[in-house]
């Protein structure tokens, strides 16, 4: 059977995309090559031919994740403190805490990186810094960036380890009106 041209790029991309859900739903180290593969109807032997390691499609998975995450959280570059308030209560949302397939890698993926070879991590570093970059020139404050971006991840790692949605929603409202609360003050200044 003959294939596409584009083919093994179009298989990679299944791939990432199946491995990235399967990572956030039930964390990466969780699931095996040949489950990875089967996911998206292919059999384990074919992974090397778009990976050499399991290692380097995390590494894969945590820049193309990110780069999306990203992409909605600055603004598509075009970011100033309307946007960066949208986009905190869209970060910030029963929904976000909810879909974390769906979401922010960071929340669901933090810990593995942390445990990851330099690479993954300093893949992270990029675009993580490159977030920060942009929050911080809307803030006019690196620390104050770091701060709202720590704050945000933090509090979706707290919502979803509790089981009550009240409780979640409480976690998630408060982190939300202390950071509203911060940028309103920032503005005033």
């Amino acid at each position: 059977m003959r294939y596409s041209a584009n083919h093994k790029m179009e298989t990679r991309e299944k791939l990432l995309a199946s491995s990235a859900v399967s990572a956030k739903t039930s964390g990466f180290s969780t699931v095996g090559v040949d489950g990875l593969m089967k996911s998206i109807g292919l059999s384990g032997g074919a992974f090397y031919s778009h990976f050499s390691s399991k290692d380097e499609l995390f590494k894969a998975i945590v820049e193309r994740e990110l780069a999306h995450s990203l992409g909605r959280l600055s603004g598509d570059g075009v970011m100033d403190s309307a946007k960066l308030e949208r986009c905190l209560k869209q970060y910030l949302s029963m929904n976000h805490v909810e879909h974390p397939e769906a979401g922010c890698a960071l929340p669901v993926l933090g810990a593995e990186i942390a445990r990851s070879d330099v690479q993954v991590r300093e893949t992270a570093q990029t675009w993580i810094c490159r977030l920060h970059d942009g929050w911080a020139k809307v803030l006019g404050s690196d620390s104050l960036a770091w701060a709202i971006l720590s704050q945000c991840v933090g509090a979706l790692v707290v919502a979803r380890m509790l089981v009550t949605p009240e409780v979640q929603r409480e976690v998630i409202k408060s982190s939300h009106e202390q950071i509203s609360r911060r940028l309103a003050e920032r503005q005033s200044d």
